[in-house]
């Protein structure tokens, strides 16, 4: 067996399946999930018959590099979401389609990572496991960059020495963050662009939260946005990852893309040919239709905004929480122990959270995610509502 597997740690719900063992909860309270960020909203019916008129596709072998339509189709939308130069993002070259972010974040690192220079891989801490499994999985070291409310939950470039910078083969970026909600600025992206440019090292930037945020006149940015507005339209170093699962409440379909650097993108392509996962062509021809159109999402969007605002009224005056930037997760402090938190209000209200130290790593001396829940609101808004209230009261009655 490949030794690096003993490197990879249990997932977030394997800790969690753990510390519920045992506990009854109350039977007279259905349980609410708001621990797994998987959209619940419906998904447009206008995709999911594309996907079912199109299943003689079925018949034959898609490849890897997908239909050039569904490369245009999502370089036109990420062109006209991020504004970026016309023609910039060619889709012969600068796209790929993927299966998911997940499959294509884990699969970059072992694409582009070059073991035998005893690489760093940097990531944000609290982190998408992934991000971590892929570095030690392509024989790197990961190395944490802590973020705390004290820096907006955003990773502190000035803490990164020289030395650290001179080792990093590629860093992963998550925008908005997964927990926080965190969303990085343009000039700190620039920044860690130019960084990029001094130490020679890869931008990952995970953006697949980017199309869920409050103010319709004020969507988050994205790293290829950074970019062009630099100047440099090749995206040298740069890549991006997008998917339909939050966006379009698809999370089955597995769809979304990689883009960027043509270079990355050429050799990432050659990587993909042998690794073998290329969208089916019912997949490919939903995907198409659902970059398209915008409707949906902006109806999405507001039924979390519907979500935030009545749980918020609900926690604010019980817990230390905060609206976040973006995204759909919610990430307050706990009275008591992440852990206790979460396996009392389990026990006692039926309610599932995620303790927040089990998406963190111990890193220059703390947890960053301890004494933190995440609650994903992805549940119908009356279940929010009534999750909230169990959360309120449970948090009175310690």
């Amino acid at each position: 067996m490949n030794p690096d597997l003993e490197k990879l740690q249990p997932y977030p719900f394997e800790k969690l399946n753990s510390l519920k063992t045992g506990v009854r909860p109350p039977a007279d309270k259905p349980h609410i999930a708001l621990s797994i960020g998987e959209p619940k909203h419906q998904p447009p019916a206008f995709v999911i018959e594309e996907v079912i008129t199109h299943l003689h596709g079925l018949a034959n072998y898609p490849v890897t590099k997908g239909r050039p339509e569904l490369r245009a189709a999502a370089g036109g939308w990420l062109t006209r979401r991020f504004g970026l130069p016309v023609d910039s993002i060619d889709p012969e070259a600068n796209l790929l389609p993927v299966a998911g972010t997940r499959e294509a974040l884990f699969a970059f690192a072992q694409a582009v990572v070059d073991r035998s220079r005893y690489p760093l891989v940097l990531a944000p801490n609290p982190f998408y496991q992934i991000y971590e499994g892929a570095a030690l999985l392509a024989g790197a070291t990961p190395f944490f960059l802590n973020t705390t409310a004290e820096n907006r939950f955003l990773p502190d470039l000035d803490a990164v020495t020289a030395d650290v910078w001179q080792r990093t083969q590629l860093i992963y970026l998550c925008s908005p963050g997964n927990p926080t909600g965190a969303v990085m600025p343009v000039e700190q992206l620039q920044r860690l662009i130019r960084l990029a440019d001094e130490h020679d090292f890869i931008i990952a930037s995970d953006e697949c939260y980017s199309e869920l945020y409050f103010e319709e006149d004020a969507p988050p940015p994205g790293l290829l946005q950074a970019a062009a507005a630099m100047g440099r339209d090749d995206y040298r170093r740069c890549v991006v990852f997008h998917s339909l699962s939050k966006r379009s409440n698809l999370p089955g379909l597995r769809s979304g893309f990689v883009a960027g650097d043509r270079e990355l993108l050429r050799r990432f392509l050659h990587y993909r040919t042998y690794q073998g996962c290329a969208l089916p062509p019912p997949t490919q021809a939903a995907s198409i239709v659902a970059w398209q159109d915008e409707t949906h999402v902006k109806a999405n969007r507001d039924l979390y905004r519907a979500k935030f605002d009545a749980v918020l009224d609900i926690l604010q005056p019980v817990l230390d929480i905060e609206r976040p930037d973006a995204g759909f997760y919610l990430w307050p402090k706990t009275p008591i122990a992440d852990t206790d938190f979460t396996r009392g209000l389990f026990e006692r209200q039926n309610v599932t959270v995620l303790p927040g130290s089990y998406l963190s790593r111990e890193a220059h001396g703390l947890n960053p995610g301890a004494g933190r829940i995440r609650m994903a609101l992805v549940a119908e808004l009356d279940e929010c509502i009534e999750a909230a209230e169990r959360v309120r009261r449970f948090v009175e009655s310690l």
